[in-house]
């Protein structure tokens, strides 16, 4: 009944034993525990950066909507020859039709609804104010199609799409530009000589700027769009873009810039994205258009943020191997140092495993001493990293777990060695040692 006492008596001076003799060369076990406080760091701050990254391209990808298909029009690679090599009056007619639209909402099943928008870049003035913008003409429905918040005021109604109401829906950011001391609800802004009345200011950023005359997207944060009815942009801008460049001028005649369709469920994405293809392939001759499926592009930079973090955690599992690599060193060198001492233990009646676990104990202690440091360091370095720039950092409960049992798995596989290594020395030719 007292064996388990003296053994647990005998575990306790060992762990005393091994922590005093780190402590007889605090600097020299300082040292050997940096490689292992900077291996554990790198690992949580690399990866906290990297979930950081990946949480941003995923956040943006989510406010396009997993459940939508994104179509735009795409002006031909021969049309902008064309465009480009003569200057021609007759206008070029590419991209999405009104047509389109009605069509992918009555022909393509599971279906729940279909944004047509149309996006023109103009300056919107108040005052003596102007600032460049894009004119979005859209449907009622957008608000809820794209997850934005209404600060003030409404968004576009029914009725001012029925009777192309001259009203408009401005962004924060836009607001605070043109309208620095007056409430931008009682106010008009004008655009192309035509006055709109603003109703509502949402706030939105992260959009994906569109350029219609180019079909092209930008990953580039906006808070610059004026949004009016559908019907009052097709009204009083026509179908048909005037661009004047260096005295020469062309024109395009672009119905619809960009119409989503938003599926019942992500279930049905995939495959309503194939048939939209289908079906407007039937109605466009030329390559006019494009299809991006936010739920495509969100499981690629899933995959992406995976193989990210595993290049990552392998570069800083690096600084981990020269870390337990440093404590291998020390302690092979410590047992030169301490030769005499191990052959006074073993001739006192100590175990071969009672020396294999006075070094084990003092390399776990190196590594988890150094593993619990660099983890606050770990810690510490993405919030400052978050900070001191515009960078978001993520740091996750299991990045913190592994770099901290990897420090420990580290101090036994690398301390296993020079353990067994002393534990083999011969008590007499130990005590003879000079």
């Amino acid at each position: 009944m007292q064996q388990p006492a003296i053994n647990q008596n005998q575990m306790l001076n060992t762990i005393s034993l091994g922590i005093k003799s780190l402590m007889l060369h605090k600097l020299r076990s300082g040292l050997t525990m940096l490689g292992m406080i900077f291996g554990v760091c790198s690992v949580i701050a690399m990866l906290a950066i990297g979930e950081g990254a990946s949480y941003e391209a995923q956040e943006r990808i989510k406010r396009l909507g997993s459940n939508n298909i994104i179509i735009n029009s795409v002006k031909p690679p021969e049309d902008q020859e064309e465009s480009t090599s003569s200057n021609r009056r007759a206008a070029i007619a590419y991209g999405l039709t009104y047509d389109d639209a009605s069509r992918i909402q009555h022909t393509i099943p599971n279906v729940d609804s279909v944004l047509p928008m149309r996006i023109i870049r103009e300056n919107a003035r108040f005052g003596r104010n102007q600032e460049p913008c894009q004119i979005i003409g859209t449907l009622p429905s957008y608000p809820q199609m794209q997850g934005i918040d209404i600060v003030a005021g409404r968004f576009l109604s029914s009725i001012d799409e029925r009777h192309q109401r001259n009203v408009c829906v401005i962004t924060s950011g836009l607001a605070q530009r043109l309208f620095s001391y007056q409430n931008p609800l009682q106010s008009t802004i004008k655009v192309e000589g035509v006055y709109y009345q603003v109703v509502g200011i949402i706030n939105e950023t992260g959009t994906v700027e569109q350029r219609p005359q180019q079909g092209e997207m930008e990953g580039e944060a906006l808070d610059n769009n004026v949004y009016i009815p559908l019907s009052t942009a097709r009204s009083r801008f026509g179908d048909t873009l005037i661009r004047r460049n260096a005295g020469s001028f062309s024109a395009e005649t672009v119905e619809l810039h960009r119409i989503i369709a938003k599926m019942e469920d992500t279930e049905n994405v995939i495959q309503a994205e194939q048939q939209i293809r289908s079906l407007l392939k039937r109605f466009h001759e030329k390559n006019d258009f494009e299809l991006i499926v936010p739920l495509q592009l969100l499981r690629e930079a899933e995959a992406t943020k995976r193989m990210f973090n595993i290049v990552l955690g392998s570069i800083a599992a690096i600084s981990l191997l020269v870390g337990g690599i440093g404590i291998m060193n020390i302690m092979l060198a410590t047992i030169t140092e301490r030769t005499r001492e191990i052959g006074l233990r073993r001739a006192l009646g100590a175990k071969k495993k009672d020396i294999v676990a006075q070094f084990l104990i003092e390399t776990v202690v190196l590594s988890v001493g150094g593993g619990l440091i660099g983890v606050l360091l770990g810690i510490v370095t993405p919030v400052l990293v978050s900070v001191t720039t515009d960078m978001v950092t993520v740091i996750t409960a299991w990045s913190v777990m592994l770099a901290f049992g990897i420090s420990g798995l580290t101090g036994i596989a690398f301390g296993l060695y020079p353990a067994s290594q002393a534990a083999e020395l011969d008590p007499i030719e130990a005590l003879r040692h000079e």
